[in-house]
């Protein structure tokens, strides 16, 4: 194929389908209105569900959102999960592993009470949606797997031995599953968010000293905008990122780099 093949379509997700776990709040709905905005139709299971924005959100973007109230770490529900799309869409082209929490306390209090949920959400339920997804993109030998890992997915973590556990096994998953399924034409990415202004971080962006804290340590010296987010996950979705695979790609403000 000639450099004259490429076009702006290979950013296009017009007519495809998106499973976006949590996506309808935070950085989840981000990931949702970004894929809508490209053209794709929305599935999003979700344990907790808001008020019909995000639907709203969605829906202007001129393509189909179904939501599902469902806990992802119960037993048989990523298969129901999948297969639920597939019967609503008739196929699945991309699995945005979004769904996640954290739950912080200092290494004494923090025991398998706080630890196992968090591997449930963040971990297991990743894998066995990955796992059912499979199922449907290999015969088809065509499929995008995203996964939100984060800054944590390289560094330590004060507060929370589980989210970094579950960041760094995700990553791992990430590359695991890129390594078995890129001969079936299928990537499998993460993003890696950094410090972004929302809900879960108001407490430290109202703390001065917190606050000024994060931002000596990022050279872009601002905190992340949900919008910051959306390019990464359209290009990690659709045909223009065809040979990226088992990356992540962080989008921090260069917080790594210092």
């Amino acid at each position: 194929m000639s450099i004259d093949a490429f076009s702006m379509d290979f950013f296009s997700l017009k007519g495809k389908t998106a499973i976006v776990t949590g996506g309808n709040s935070g950085l989840g709905l981000a990931f949702s209105t970004a894929l809508a905005k490209a053209g794709a139709n929305l599935f999003i299971p979700s344990y907790i569900m808001d008020d019909g924005e995000a639907g709203q959100i969605i829906e202007k973007q001129g393509v189909t959102v179904e939501f599902m109230k469902v806990d992802i770490t119960e037993a048989g529900a990523p298969k129901q999960i999948i297969e639920t799309c597939v019967n609503k869409f008739g196929e699945i082209d991309i699995l945005v592993n979004n769904a996640g929490i954290c739950n912080a306390n200092s290494v004494l209090e923090f025991g398998r009470k706080e630890w196992d949920p968090m591997i449930a959400v963040n971990l297991t339920a990743a894998f066995e949606l990955s796992h059912e997804a499979a199922k449907f993109m290999i015969p088809r030998k065509s499929g995008k797997m995203i996964n939100t890992c984060s800054l944590f997915s390289y560094l330590g973590g004060q507060g929370s031995a589980a989210y970094a556990a579950t960041k760094h096994g995700i990553a791992g998953l990430t590359k695991a599953y890129c390594d078995e399924l890129a001969q079936y034409n299928i990537q499998v990415n993460g993003i890696a968010p950094g410090y972004y202004a929302t809900e879960l971080t108001a407490n430290t962006r109202s703390d001065p000293v917190k606050s000024r804290k994060v931002l000596e340590h990022i050279p872009a010296n601002r905190w992340g905008e949900l919008q910051d987010l959306m390019g990464a996950v359209v290009f990690l979705a659709g045909r223009a990122s065809d040979y990226v695979n088992g990356h992540l790609l962080v989008v921090d403000g260069g917080y790594l780099v210092r």
